[in-house]
């Protein structure tokens, strides 16, 4: 039993042997059956991002770490500076949406006009 647990570790069969592709489906099945969810593991934006848009109205992604630290009377000023830098021209920013998944904010949406 021993040396049957260290070939598995050390991957120690011939390739096209019957272990081999037994190992194989193996690692396939848990790649493809295994639910997304059970690590919790969801890219989640660390910057700000462009969203696509018709008109003068802009959108932005804010990755939620972004405004974890600051307080929600102040995030609105925040988001204005922050934008401001990113784009090099002023943004007005009119409505700043939380996006809530789970009861858990994954980041935000701005919505700005460009001013002239």
């Amino acid at each position: 039993m021993l040396t049957t647990i260290k070939r598995f570790i050390l991957w120690d069969y011939p390739r096209g042997g019957w272990q081999y592709d037994l190992m194989v489906v193996g690692i396939l099945a848990f790649i493809f059956v295994t639910p997304k969810d059970l690590f919790k593991d969801q890219p989640i934006a660390s910057s700000i991002v462009m969203l696509p848009t018709d008109g003068e109205d802009h959108r932005f992604w804010i990755g939620r770490s972004m405004l974890d630290s600051i307080p929600e009377n102040e995030r609105m000023q925040k988001v204005s500076d922050m934008l401001h830098k990113k784009m090099e021209r002023k943004q007005a920013l009119f409505e700043l949406t939380p996006i809530v998944e789970d009861n858990t904010i994954r980041g935000y949406i701005a919505h700005t006009r460009s001013e002239k």
